[in-house]
C-alpha cells in the first residue's frame, strides 16, 4: 500500500514540476523520503544481522619494549635512511683522513699517555681505601704528587706558604662528599689544592700548541 501511495505521489510531483518553480524541490524531497523508507525497510529485513562493531585503534603504549625497538631499527630498511647513514659514515671517514685531524689525534694520545700515571695514582689516593681522612701520604706518593702536580700549580708558592711539611688527604671543608689533596705547612696550617688545575698548567707548559683544545675536551673546571 505504501509503495502504491508513493507512486501516486511521485506522479503528482512530476506533473506539478512542469508548471511550478517548486517542482524540482518537491521532487528532491520525495526522492530523499523514498530513500529513507527504502533504507528502513531493508534494515528491518536484515535486522537480525547486527552491523559490524567499530574497529579499535591500537594503543602504542601496549607495544612491548622489544617490539618498539624493532620498530625503530626497522627504519634501516628504508632506502633513504640507508643512504643518509652511508653519507654520514663517508663524511666521518673523510674527516678522519684529514691530515690535521690525524695530527691532533696523535698528539692527544701522546698527552694522555704522558699524564696517565699521575692521574691514576691521584685517583687511587683520593678514591681508594689506601688513605683514611686526614692521613698523610707516604714518602713515595708525596714525592710523586709534589714533583708532578703541586710544582705546576699556578699559585704553588702561595699554597706552600712558609714551607711544606707534608701532603694530606681529607674531606674538603665546603664539599664534604668529596676528598682532595691538602698542603700541610710547617706552621701547622693546611690548604687544599686542585690536582686538575696542576695538570692543566703542566699541559699548557709542555704542549702549548694543543693544550687548550685538550683541556677543553678532557677537563672540567676544578677548585683552586
Amino acid at each position: 500500500m505504501k509503495l502504491k501511495a508513493e507512486e501516486t505521489l511521485l506522479s503528482e510531483v512530476i506533473h506539478n514540476s512542469h508548471f511550478t518553480m517548486t517542482g524540482p524541490l518537491l521532487l528532491r524531497q520525495f526522492l530523499l523520503h523514498h530513500r529513507l523508507l527504502f533504507r528502513n525497510f531493508n534494515g528491518l529485513a536484515v535486522g537480525a544481522i547486527p552491523p559490524p562493531p567499530p574497529r579499535r585503534l591500537c594503543c602504542c603504549s601496549t607495544v612491548p619494549s622489544d617490539q618498539a625497538d624493532d620498530n625503530v631499527t626497522s627504519t634501516s630498511s628504508n632506502p633513504s635512511y640507508v643512504w643518509k647513514a652511508k653519507e654520514a659514515s663517508s663524511s666521518i671517514s673523510s674527516f678522519q683522513d684529514d691530515p690535521e685531524f690525524r695530527k691532533w689525534k696523535d698528539k692527544e694520545e701522546e698527552i694522555l699517555k704522558d699524564i696517565q700515571p699521575i692521574v691514576l695514582l691521584t685517583k687511587d689516593i683520593l678514591h681508594s681505601r689506601r688513605y683514611m681522612d686526614g692521613e698523610q701520604l707516604s714518602a713515595e706518593d708525596e714525592r710523586a704528587v709534589v714533583d708532578n702536580l703541586l710544582a705546576y700549580h699556578p699559585r704553588s708558592e702561595d699554597k706552600i706558604g712558609c714551607g711544606l711539611e707534608s701532603i694530606m688527604v681529607d674531606r674538603h671543608p665546603q664539599f664534604r662528599q668529596s676528598r682532595c689533596l691538602f698542603v700541610v705547612r710547617t706552621d701547622g696550617g693546611w690548604i687544599d689544592f686542585s690536582y686538575q688545575k696542576c695538570l692543566r698548567e703542566y699541559i699548557r707548559d709542555k704542549y702549548p700548541m694543543h693544550a687548550e683544545r685538550f683541556i677543553r675536551e678532557h677537563f672540567r673546571r676544578g677548585r683552586e
